[in-house]
């Protein structure tokens, strides 16, 4: 079996999304990154390796005390209502098949939370102290002045005036740690990609590291600093700490494979947690990818400027696999890229309707026709052989490089070169002379095989029309099982039976409108 370590061991190949936050509902852009999240680790699964596969909820901090007062809650009620209500049905909506969920308020994070930063305190790695300057409550981060929109002293991010806080807190040591994360950004013992991330985090290290304020003491939401009740654990210091408490810290599965996050949590991710690990003498987690933003009308989502769209929006009316193929085939994962209804209705209608839906259509009524339902006795054409092996290659390598697009776009090649194979073959056509028998056989078997692979190949990005798709075609097995790695040398067996069900892609009745 292929471990993700690529050293013989039995580590599971451990991909992490942020944790959000539960001041308000989830939107498209948050789904997004647990989309990738959810295809990378099926994709891993389908070549039969361990995977594990962890989002959640962060549920500590000023803003979840302001959300909840204003809603009459308590803040642990309105964490409860925001998760059951909102971020687990979120979760549904787009087919994710994660391997645990982690809330920052359960026992489990709180209580290793304490046991990791009493650890640092002990040796030495926080001190008293006091700072002075701006701070953003959306953000629940001090600002750098230099880095704020003028006029009138704008967060960056969420474009709204910073407050200027003045606390006397606990610090943790990060300036001690810029060298140390200069090495290991340039050894590889950790990367950041894309690329403009890692020259991003580069040049804000070596301008120099401010040690960091570890705790708040102005309001009690949060978790108990271990050694002084009058102070609680600083909102992100705790918050980034759930990809190690959740598995809590087990060497099958720590250190993290991949820690997806958006560009705008970057620095945490990237400089800040590494530097925590450090201190604790952990291993740092192999990969840190920021996602782009995803833009609408030109404008990054927000939930404090009410422009987030929610993803069950879009889901009840194009289905869950449209859903997920949508994102990662339109948008080049680690940049910006805008989402509008049209471009998904017509990428829904081209590419998964006309193309691999309607292929699957015209296979399945063919062998039902001709052959009564049941799957020649023939061997694969040998250019659609190879086609196969490129898609095959081509969309493992993007894979291992976080490309979806790139991948998908290999995927939907070998889709279109088979439709093509179909049109200048004209089956409907040999099937009127019976001594071409054979022939009409070959290009059956072939188009069916080649389904086969389609759905292989396509299951980590949409799970339920491959699982169609696969019954359709009578494959032995279960899909879970074909491996993508053996996909071009498995093939259907003769006398499958091929069942003509359901259009994978249906018309859609509605169009909609821009969302």
């Amino acid at each position: 079996m292929t471990t993700a370590s690529g050293d013989g061991t039995d580590k599971a190949f451990y991909v992490t999304t942020p944790i959000y936050y539960v001041n308000d509902a989830p939107h498209i852009g948050h789904a997004y990154t647990t989309v990738a999240g959810d295809v990378l680790t099926r994709w891993h699964r389908q070549r039969g390796e361990k995977v594990h596969f962890l989002t959640g909820t962060d549920e500590h901090g000023q803003k979840i005390l302001q959300a909840a007062d204003a809603h009459g809650m308590t803040p642990q009620e309105w964490c409860d209502h925001m998760v059951s209500t909102a971020w687990l049905p979120m979760l549904t909506s787009i087919d994710a098949a994660n391997d645990d969920f982690i809330r920052t308020t359960q026992p489990r994070h709180t209580e290793r939370v304490q046991e990791f930063w009493q650890r640092l305190y002990d040796q030495g790695e926080v001190y008293s102290g006091s700072y002075t300057g701006p701070y953003c409550i959306a953000c629940e981060e001090f600002k750098v002045p230099g880095e704020l929109i003028q006029p009138g002293d704008l967060c960056p991010i969420h474009t709204r005036p910073v407050e200027m806080l003045s606390e006397t807190n606990y610090f943790f040591r990060l300036s001690y740690y810029a060298d140390r994360l200069l090495e290991a950004y340039r050894s590889g013992e950790i990367r950041v990609e894309p690329e403009s991330a890692r020259n991003e985090v580069l040049r804000f290290v070596e301008t120099g590291l401010n040690d960091i304020s570890m705790s708040r003491s102005t309001f009690d939401w949060g978790i108990g600093v271990p050694w002084d009740p009058a102070h609680v654990i600083y909102v992100w210091i705790d918050a980034l700490l759930n990809y190690w408490t959740a598995v809590e810290g087990s060497a099958e599965y720590w250190p993290a494979d991949v820690h997806l996050v958006g560009k705008d949590i970057l620095r945490f991710h990237a400089v800040i947690w590494p530097a925590m690990l450090m201190a604790a003498g952990l291993p740092l987690p192999k990969l840190v990818f920021a996602n782009g933003w995803l833009l609408v009308g030109g404008e990054k989502m927000s939930k404090t400027k009410l422009t987030g769209i929610p993803p069950q929006r879009i889901t009840d009316h194009f289905g869950s696999d449209a859903y997920r193929y949508y994102f990662l085939r339109e948008l080049q994962f680690g940049q910006d890229g805008s989402f509008s209804w049209e471009s998904m209705a017509a990428r829904y209608q081209s590419e998964l309707g006309d193309q691999l839906g309607n292929l699957a259509s015209r296979l399945t009524s063919m062998v039902g026709r001709y052959r009564d339902g049941v799957l020649p006795d023939a061997v694969i054409d040998e250019g659609i052989a190879a086609a196969m092996v490129t898609a095959r290659d081509d969309a493992e390598a993007a894979i291992d490089r976080l490309d979806f697009q790139s991948a998908l776009a290999a995927v939907m090649t070998f889709v279109r070169i088979v439709n093509g194979y179909v049109t200048e073959r004209e089956p409907w056509k040999v099937a009127k002379d019976d001594s071409r028998a054979s022939e009409l056989d070959a290009i059956l078997y072939t188009t069916a095989d080649a389904l086969r692979a389609m759905a292989v190949l396509l299951n980590p990005v949409m799970p339920k029309a491959c699982a169609k798709l696969w019954q359709q075609l009578g494959a032995p097995g279960e899909l879970a099982d074909a491996r993508v790695q053996k996909v071009a040398d498995e093939h259907l067996p003769a006398g499958s039976n091929v069942v003509k069900g359901d259009l994978l892609f249906p018309r859609l009745a509605d169009e909609g409108t821009e969302a």
